[in-house]
């Protein structure tokens, strides 16, 4: 006999993180500053929020951003009295974005996803080249096919 167990646990989202109109302002900047149609800028601008709070909060400094996620944490670094204020108000510090973009690995990505699904936010796995669609080589991560 096999039991499904249902969960009604509601996800977070980045997006929640920080009120509407900055959400808006920061993801129209993201569009325009990266050429992203406004759509893509609205679901990198919630990953990014999602993985600074797992950054801040965990202080886990060995995390990375996907290449199609930094920019909405450029973005909101950009913003700065907007950013200090909010990693002040969350952690008591600033979190720094220091990345090592040479460990962008399939693994670290699925890491940093998992850490995020783990905090309680929704993961769009695209985003982060951990969508079942992705074939290592031609997607190494964070590649352009995922």
């Amino acid at each position: 006999m096999t039991t499904v167990v249902e969960s009604t646990a509601v996800l977070r989202h980045g997006r929640d993180l920080i009120s509407p109109e900055l959400f808006h302002q920061l993801a129209e900047f993201c569009s325009d500053e990266y050429s992203m149609e406004r759509l893509v800028a609205d679901r990198v601008m919630d990953q990014a929020l999602s993985f600074v709070y797992v950054v801040g909060n965990e202080r886990a400094y060995d995390l990375a951003p996907s290449r199609l996620v930094d920019p909405g944490w450029h973005t909101f670094m950009l913003h700065t009295q907007e950013y200090a204020e909010w990693c002040v108000s969350r952690f008591g510090f600033f979190v720094h974005h220091a990345p090592n973009s040479k460990v962008r690995t399939q693994y670290l990505m699925a890491t940093v996803t998992e850490r995020i699904r783990a905090a309680g936010f929704a993961v769009d796995e695209p985003l982060w080249g951990t969508a079942a669609e992705c074939n290592p080589p031609a997607c190494c991560g964070d590649g352009p096919c995922c």
